[in-house]
């Protein structure tokens, strides 16, 4: 007699599964069926799994136990969310077994971020996990947080960054002088914008030469190195021998958009002649919210080899996500993950200089702000833009108010009176009125 659900597939725990040798999907799945009731989630549960490693929807007679064991998705946690009788919501867990693809990235997300999604409307990765047996085949990203700032001998203090603007049209001279500005006004590095490709008046040889030729003209004069990464999103058949081209030529930094793909990424990071550091830009990333959380995505991006990685943050012109899931992006990146490097959390989209104090307290000092508007839009030109952010970093790291900092400082000063800054609301008795916060008592009255 044939079971509803696959005992194979069902009767198991994390406890039991061999988390050695399994990848471990975790999902948020309401099931709407307005005037049907009883609703039978686990059916739609096994759909996913089995859509996610071997099964179809009729019988097959090769589809043995056998193969179920050994390479079929597995019901490792199901945890219902009370909700109304015709809507069934769950956190649920799906086991995917690693033998059935090994370290290929593509069949990874085929399995844990394919199919499954047909299945329901609001679906939602949460997160994967990772195990040991998978792990020990990714080498990550090649210099990391700490790699980085080896480079550039900055070891305690967030870094600044430079977005080139506008996103494309200037000309390799013209890109070249903006940049010569920002690195004399201290910056820490600096990035096309991810639009930026070879077009009629900019080819990427040209634009890197000019922009490479004017970093070293200014670091005759502070002493500072900057890092460039030189935009080599294309066709993927030609980002590899872009990617060394570039360093060829010089480059001391490579830009990827996460539309090329997250194989590509992992192909350049383990290249052992591609030894420059690679900034990953994930605007593509933005389509897959709704079905993929940020922090999932992030810790993909990072076994696959991204040594930075732009992060939504809710203080930004484009908050996508809640103000714990940007915060959590950024703190996949910096946690433990075996012998895989930590990522650079990037807070990001219309950053300014009054940010600073907000965004160190939240994500740490492990952290790159890339600036675009927010420094080329200073009133006192894209030197002092520069230098504003370096005071704001400079101040927020000394525990000085940005205000008091100011009064000596024209750069930081004529920021604030432009872009003002944020101060956070704070909430001390978790979730109490602030009419609940205690009062001190006056007896001098």
């Amino acid at each position: 007699m044939k079971l509803y659900y696959d005992p194979i597939m069902f009767n198991q725990t994390l406890d039991g599964i061999n988390l050695k040798r399994h990848i471990i999907g975790t999902y948020y799945l309401e099931d709407p069926l307005p005037g049907e009731d009883p609703i039978d989630h686990f059916s739609l549960v096994q759909s996913l799994a089995f859509e996610g490693s071997t099964g179809t929807w009729e019988e097959v007679k090769e589809h043995s136990e056998d193969v179920i064991e050994h390479l079929s998705g597995k019901v490792v946690g199901y945890y219902q969310i009370p909700s109304s009788d015709n809507v069934k919501r769950a956190v649920i867990q799906l086991a995917f077994p690693i033998d059935a693809w090994q370290a290929n990235v593509p069949m990874i997300l085929l399995s844990i971020a394919g199919n499954c999604f047909a299945y329901s409307a609001k679906l939602r990765l949460l997160d994967v996990y990772f195990p040991e047996g998978l792990l020990t085949h990714f080498k990550g990203p090649k210099f990391g947080i700490s790699g980085v700032r080896e480079k550039l001998k900055i070891y305690d203090r967030p870094l600044s960054l430079h977005i080139i603007k506008p996103k494309m049209g200037m000309t390799p001279e013209q890109t070249a002088k903006q940049v010569y500005q920002t690195a004399l006004g201290g910056v820490d590095m600096v990035k096309d914008d991810e639009m930026t490709s070879d077009v009629y008046n900019s080819r990427m040889e040209d634009r890197l030469t000019a922009v490479m030729e004017a970093l070293n003209k200014a670091k005759e004069k502070t002493g500072k190195q900057v890092i460039y990464f030189v935009s080599i999103t294309d066709e993927v058949d030609k980002i590899v021998d872009k990617a060394k081209r570039a360093i060829k030529l010089g480059a001391n930094g490579l830009l990827l958009a996460y539309s090329a793909g997250l194989s590509i990424l992992r192909v350049l990071a383990e290249d052992p002649d591609i030894d420059v550091p690679i900034l990953l830009h994930p605007s593509h990333m933005i389509a897959l919210t709704p079905s993929i959380s940020w922090p999932a995505m992030a810790k993909i991006c990072r076994i696959c080899g991204a040594d930075l990685m732009l992060t939504p943050t809710y203080w930004s012109t484009i908050p996508m996500v809640s103000h714990e899931e940007g915060i959590r992006c950024a703190q996949v990146k910096l946690a433990p993950l075996g012998h895989i490097r930590r990522t650079w959390p990037m807070p990001a989209a219309g950053m300014y200089p009054g940010l600073v104090p907000l965004l160190v307290r939240e994500f740490g000092k492990d952290i790159v702000i890339p600036a675009g508007g927010g420094m080329l839009g200073h009133p006192m030109g894209y030197q002092a833009g520069a230098r504003a952010w370096q005071q704001a970093i400079e101040a927020t790291m000394k525990d000085i108010p940005l205000e008091e900092a100011a009064k000596d400082k024209k750069e930081l000063r004529a920021a604030l009176e432009k872009w003002g800054a944020l101060k956070r609301p704070e909430v001390h008795w978790f979730r109490a009125s602030p009419r609940y916060y205690p009062k001190p008592v006056n007896f001098n009255k």
